[in-house]
């Protein structure tokens, strides 16, 4: 049975694991200070949040989302769920499902109007199952990376 909750700090080892693998899958590299500075924040469960999912007990799927302001929702916020993996050994098997459920109930307990979400055009599983749950509006992301 999928549940999902909150990550535990008996959990850090496996999240990185699942997140690295998910800054893999997007070919990213970032380097081991973003995953300390992310873990923090979601322990601390103020700003940035996730959830975890278990099957049989193993961490198999993360998500983080955060909520935020919207100008064309001035009355509620919105939540966007910025990442989505789960183990490849478990898809499939609804944990995505279920995660994405967790945190549309989690930003309507919030008083969220609405969560949404990117992926790339080239992420056909996931969005063979995105297309089932949600609905795609057809917006196309541009993005410009400032130096830090």
């Amino acid at each position: 049975m999928i549940i999902i909750r909150k990550l535990l700090p008996s959990d850090r080892i496996a999240w990185e694991g699942l997140f690295r693998a998910y800054i893999d899958f997007y070919q990213r590299v970032e380097p081991d200070e973003m995953y300390e500075r992310a873990w923090q924040e979601f322990q601390a469960d103020t700003r940035l949040h996730a959830l975890g999912a278990t099957l049989d007990g193993r961490l198999v799927g993360i998500t983080h989302f955060f909520p935020h302001p919207s100008t064309s929702a001035p009355d509620t916020d919105v939540c966007y769920l910025q990442d989505l993996f789960t183990a490849e050994d478990v898809r499939g098997k609804g944990v995505a499902r279920a995660l994405i459920a967790a945190v549309a109930d989690w930003a309507k307990d919030c008083g969220c109007g609405r969560v949404y979400w990117n992926t790339h055009e080239s992420n056909t599983t996931a969005r063979h199952l995105y297309d089932k749950v949600a609905e795609n509006r057809g917006f196309i992301k541009y993005q410009i990376d400032l130096p830090r």
